[in-house]
């Protein structure tokens, strides 16, 4: 791969908005990473130069029935039938504060009123507050920071009782 087809992968990626992009030919891989600065960082290795490793298998433990049963017994499950879910309105990343050092919307527990900012979607180079749509209070948050989300993907379940 030349340089100029390299150059021109950069600047493709850094418009798309994609975090991460990797290609691998032959004789080639790259992986194009673009960080929240907006800094593009290409990692560049030929495949002769990497070496093997030989996999080491992890031993695995399987649960009984009667484990698995005790298991789930455990784990707490939330009724979500009573709480409202709150979707992604676009596609993009998912952001809990308005910036690196900015405090976090929302929490777990907290109340909120219909308008308030529960969250901020980057797409396209444009940073959308999320408002509420209805009053209550945060139960769970369905999505990592930083994260891609999709259309219609859900993000906040809330009880508005």
């Amino acid at each position: 791969m030349e340089l100029k087809e390299i150059q021109n992968l950069i600047k493709f990626v850094a418009k798309s908005g994609a975090s991460e992009v990797k290609l691998e030919t032959e004789d080639i891989k790259i992986t194009i990473r673009t960080g929240d600065s907006g800094k593009t960082i290409v990692q560049q290795v030929p495949i002769a130069a990497q070496i093997p490793q030989a996999a080491i298998p992890e031993p695995q433990s399987v649960a009984t029935p009667l484990q698995q049963e005790n298991i789930e017994a455990k784990t707490p499950t939330i009724d979500d039938s009573k709480f409202i879910t709150i979707k992604s309105p676009i596609i993009g990343t998912f952001y809990r504060k308005p910036g690196p050092d900015k405090p976090i919307f929302v929490e777990v527990g907290q109340s909120i009123a219909e308008g308030d900012v529960l969250c901020i979607i980057e797409a396209m180079k444009l940073f959308n507050e999320i408002e509420s749509e209805v009053s209550g209070k945060i139960v769970k948050i369905l999505v990592e920071d930083s994260t891609p989300v999709e259309f219609d993907q859900p993000l906040f379940l809330v009880d508005p009782s």
